[in-house]
């Protein structure tokens, strides 16, 4: 089985980034941006300089621009292209546990908690321990009305494994003013799945390498990239189950208050966004800029032709 990992950073190489590129059993892909330091190295990994991006495709390069997360979609494009059967998204901030990607339940029944919503979403982190906080990209309006009661057993085969992640959590930057959290989460609460859509992110998530082809981190929509890319991917059937967490997540430096402004496109869309695309995934690019349209587009051609 051919197992990548994906990232994208501007920084040297981190400790996390270390520690992931010297896992035997899988195949370590950085993509770099402009502010990348020249001479990054990796051990064993393969590092996609900015012009091999560009010359790989120069016009979805430009439809992404450059000084942005969403460069990681050429990682996407890389694993593709080696044939990878799990593709791992990682942030550069995360530091791996020991057995990192060892505890793989995707593409294989496991038994989770299920808990069934009538609301639109689900939010997994009010499953947890941390019941006050909830996962960055969940429709706001429907904070007050979560509820965990109807909560079973049940065997589910997931295409998407999300990871959770110790420390600063994956939470809106409205929740992180708040509470400013340092979690721990129960490991007991997973794994969780729900039978609505939830978010999840692209920090520390497993999917299958069929999924490659509908999941897409929109650029130019600020931080709700990878939160609608899930949204998507799930209206169109795949299924997601959130597992313990196997990283620390030690937060590279965060404007709050600039983080706030780019996840307000979210807080006004993405409760419209969660009912619409339940029924028609594509209404997505009702909300997508015209250079993220063009973006995804040249992306999917590498998929179909």
């Amino acid at each position: 089985m051919k197992k990548v990992i994906v990232t994208t950073t501007i920084n040297p190489p981190t400790e996390a980034i270390l520690k992931f590129d010297a896992l035997t059993d899988w195949t370590l892909v950085v993509i770099g941006d402009l502010k990348t330091p020249k001479d990054y190295k990796l051990k064993r990994g393969i590092y996609v300089t900015p012009e091999e991006q560009e010359k790989y495709d120069k016009g979805l390069s430009d439809a992404i621009g450059w000084r942005c997360i969403q460069r990681r979609n050429f990682g996407i494009l890389w694993a593709h292209d080696l044939g990878a059967d799990l593709v791992a998204l990682i942030d550069d901030d995360n530091i791996p546990y020991e057995g990192w990607g060892e505890n793989l339940i995707i593409g294989k029944p496991i038994e989770a908690n299920f808990y069934e919503t009538v609301l639109p979403a689900f939010d997994p982190i009010g499953a947890t321990n941390h019941k006050e906080l909830w996962h960055r990209g969940y429709p706001l309006q429907l904070i007050p009305k979560r509820a965990y009661s109807k909560r079973s057993k049940k065997t589910v085969t997931c295409d998407v494994q999300a990871d959770f992640w110790d420390g600063d959590p994956d939470i809106d930057a409205v929740c992180r003013m708040i509470y400013k959290p340092e979690c721990k989460f129960a490991a007991g609460a997973f794994p969780l799945a729900a039978n609505k859509m939830a978010p999840f992110n692209s920090q520390n998530t497993i999917l299958t390498g069929k999924l490659l082809k509908d999941y897409f981190l929109f650029p130019h929509v600020g931080r709700m990239d990878d939160i609608w890319a899930a949204y998507y991917v799930q209206a169109k059937g795949a299924k997601v189950v959130f597992n313990k967490p196997t990283v620390y997540q030690q937060r590279n430096e965060h404007d709050l208050v600039v983080d706030m402004k780019k996840e307000y496109l979210g807080y006004e869309n993405n409760l419209e966004i969660v009912t619409r695309l339940s029924d028609n995934p594509d209404a997505i690019l009702n909300y997508l800029p015209p250079a993220s349209q063009e973006a995804f587009t040249l992306y999917r051609k590498h998929f179909h032709g």
